[in-house]
């Protein structure tokens, strides 16, 4: 699958990570994508679960609300050859959390700038222990600030101009 384009997507209401920033998200990823259970909310066109896919990840769960985007997405995975190793759930992301078997071991968290940080959806995923203990969420946000992420901590920021990556793991409960 590496090197291979995606079949076209509509870009209207999509936002796709651009390409530098896709690179530098894998190469700082590494070997973490090797065999994960990977979950690629606000999917879009599906480019960072795919390239998951084609890194070795074990599964890729893509959750997107747009219908006609979740059909192209299932078309996409066949067209690729990983159907078999690809699941897409055509409802809210909120919804979908609340649903979603896991463990997942990494998630790109890629809502659209205005919406923030998804504390609903990854709140949902921690609570449920949809999350693996050492999960890695990866939030693509806009570079001009950096949102409050309850329930997580970062352990490392990347910008690439208008674009931030945070890298977050699960905030340890204190104890009562």
């Amino acid at each position: 699958m590496r090197s291979r384009r995606l079949p076209s997507i509509p870009k209207r209401g999509v936002r796709p990570t651009p390409a530098r920033v896709k690179e530098s998200l894998f190469a700082i990823l590494g070997e973490r994508v090797d065999d994960a259970n990977v979950l690629d909310l606000f999917a879009g066109s599906g480019a960072l679960g795919f390239e998951a896919l084609s890194r070795g990840a074990r599964h890729a769960t893509f959750v997107e609300s747009n219908a006609q985007l979740a059909a192209r997405l299932r078309a996409a995975a066949r067209e690729l050859g990983v159907a078999e190793r690809a699941t897409v759930v055509a409802q809210r992301a909120e919804r979908a959390a609340a649903r979603l078997q896991g463990p997942f071991d990494l998630v790109f968290a890629d809502p659209p700038y205005a919406q923030g940080f998804p504390s609903a959806a990854l709140g949902a995923l921690r609570e449920r222990r949809a999350l693996a203990t050492e999960a890695v969420v990866v939030f693509e946000h806009s570079g001009r600030s950096a949102p409050p992420t309850p329930g997580f901590v970062s352990t490392r920021e990347e910008r690439y101009g208008d674009v931030a990556l945070s890298f977050l793991r699960i905030a340890e409960e204190r104890a009562a």
